[in-house]
């Protein structure tokens, strides 16, 4: 099984489509705490719209997302403080619920896992789909 990843950093909303298009995926997994962007067109309803119009299904899973410490540390570039902060959110029960539905939903159609970064050695994608998917193959997908 494979499953992507994708950041909008410095991206816009239709190159992050066509570059989801382009490697077949059918389902958008968005692992955002806070699913809002001042980037026009990564908010999650503008998001999801644009995505329907392209044939791409949208999910948020934000009990997937990273806290507040855990953002903070990933934009220090501080990469050990992220996995401890983000372990123990994985831990949560929502979070928890939240990657059982992402491993059933992954095995069904191509899906992909979209946080801000476009490198996904500095965000929480890696991680997590360490931790969810441990037997997937992440492809990191860079718009």
């Amino acid at each position: 099984m494979q499953v992507f990843t994708i950041g909008y950093e410095g991206v816009t909303q239709p190159t992050l489509i066509a570059a989801l298009q382009a490697a077949g995926v059918g389902l958008l997994a968005d692992v955002r705490a806070v699913p809002l962007s001042r980037r026009p067109g990564f908010s999650k309803n503008v998001l999801a719209a644009g995505l329907r119009e392209a044939g791409i299904d949208y999910i948020g899973l934000k009990a997937l997302g990273t806290p507040p410490e855990g953002r903070e540390a990933a934009r220090k570039h501080n990469h050990a403080r992220l996995a401890e902060v983000y372990a123990g959110q994985l831990e949560l029960p929502e979070a928890l619920a939240q990657m059982a539905q992402l491993r059933d939903l992954a095995k069904e159609r191509p899906t992909a896992l979209l946080c801000f970064e476009r490198d996904p050695s500095g965000c929480h994608r890696s991680l997590l789909v360490e931790a969810a998917l441990p037997e997937a193959e992440a492809v990191h997908l860079f718009a």
